[in-house]
């Protein structure tokens, strides 16, 4: 489990394809830190570090991965956001993010507000449901609050922080994002859907 606190911004080294998906390499600050095994979210995806060298994380992308999120086409040089797994004796300062994207999101607009940024993503029609006023949004694995919304786009303000501490100043209208909806909100819209059948 994850915060969508962004730890540390990392730099793509390698997207090697496998006979298997994919195996990314990051340059990351917090290389040293992690474990082999160990749960790392890259933009918001969850994969496990293959391996650590030279200030670099390995981890693999598995074909499914690489079709539902925006990893298999990360290019070389290109900031990503890293968290590390939440520890159980964290404080907890984001919203629960799993690392399991529920879809992908195209920028369609970028626009600065004083110091704060306003992000404007298209989202899929199939999560719609899922997305509130207010309510908790992971957009490459940063814990955000959906400001605005419409049938198919969704607004986030950036407070300079987050900016100046995430990929967010990479960012281009076009560019596609990987999109986390609140785990409590998949839970109530399943249990209305399992409910709406046996009615």
């Amino acid at each position: 489990m994850f915060t969508g606190l962004i730890e540390a911004v990392g730099s793509v080294s390698e997207l090697q394809p496998t006979a298997s998906g994919y195996r990314l390499r990051v340059r990351a600050p917090l290389a040293s830190a992690v474990t082999l095994g160990e749960s790392i979210a890259v933009n918001g995806v969850c994969l496990t570090v293959a391996s650590t060298e030279n200030g670099e994380v390995h981890a693999d992308i598995g074909p499914e991965t690489a079709r539902v999120t925006t990893l298999g086409s990360l290019q070389p040089d290109q900031p990503v956001n890293l968290e590390r797994a939440m520890r159980a004796d964290d404080r907890f300062g984001g919203h629960i993010v799993q690392g399991h994207v529920d879809g992908t999101g195209t920028i369609e607009d970028l626009r600065q507000d004083g110091e704060a940024h306003w992000v404007t993503i298209r989202f899929p029609t199939a999560l719609a449901p899922l997305l509130i006023r207010k309510g908790s949004i992971a957009v490459d694995g940063i814990s955000l609050t959906v400001a605005g919304l419409d049938d198919r786009h969704f607004d986030v303000m950036i407070i300079p922080f987050t900016w100046a501490h995430t990929n967010l100043p990479s960012v281009r209208t076009g560019d596609h994002v990987n999109l986390e909806c609140d785990v409590v909100g998949k839970y109530i819209a399943r249990m209305a859907e399992v409910m709406a059948r046996q009615s």
